[in-house]
This record gives structure tokens, sequence and C-alpha cells, in this order.
């Protein structure tokens, strides 16, 4: 049997791996998703001297309120998702991994930057 190298033929990423790929994606929902918008939300509710930094967030939330603060999350994670699913479709490793490692260093960071503010409050 002879593998062609012709990337439109392969099988996508998350089709010839799909553990890798719930795995890329959980870790960025509990980073990116569950630990920021639960440490954004408690030190919102329980130190008020702190304010929200970043002018986007400061905006969803005096619009919508929390589900502002989670509706952004979902709309860039859902963007997320869609340039990972189409990098594996084209068989671009890079843009195939870069967004879930993305979200989850930056969920990381942003939550360990929350719950930072709320042991020094």
């Amino acid at each position: 049997m002879v593998r062609s190298r012709d990337r439109t033929r392969r099988r996508p990423a998350y089709r010839r791996r799909p553990q890798e790929f719930y795995w890329l994606w959980i870790a960025a929902t509990a980073t990116y998703g569950v630990g920021d918008i639960v440490s954004t939300i408690a030190f919102l509710q329980y130190v008020p001297t702190i304010e929200e930094a970043n002018p986007v967030v400061v905006f969803a939330l005096d619009t919508f309120g929390l589900g502002g603060l989670v509706g952004l999350k979902i709309v860039v994670y859902l963007v997320m998702l869609w340039i990972s699913v189409t990098g594996a479709r084209d068989g671009d490793a890079l843009i195939y991994y870069f967004p879930p490692v993305l979200l989850t260093l930056v969920g990381t960071y942003l939550t360990a930057s929350n719950v930072r503010l709320l042991w020094l409050s």
C-alpha cells in the first residue's frame, strides 16, 4: 500500500487521533473556560476594589453582565476550535495545535493571576 503525500486525501488529525484532540480541548476548556471564568467571577464578586483590566471584558460585563463574560469566552473558544479543525483538515499541524495550546496557556496564566489577586486581597 502506497500512502499519498497529498494532504487533501489524508484523514484529518482529529479523526486519526481523536483522544489527542479531545484532551487538547479538555485542557483548554478547563483552564480558559472554567478556571478563568470562575476565578474572574470570584474576584469581581468578593473583591470590589479590584477591577477587570481587559477593556473588551469590561464592555461585555457592563453591557450584558456575567452572561456577557461567558458569551465572550464561548465565542473566542468556538473561533479557536474552528481554526484548529480547519488546520487539521488542511493537514497543517501548527494551526491544528496552536489554538488549544494557546487557550490552555492563556487560561492557566489568567486563572493563576486571578487566584493571586484573590489571595493578596
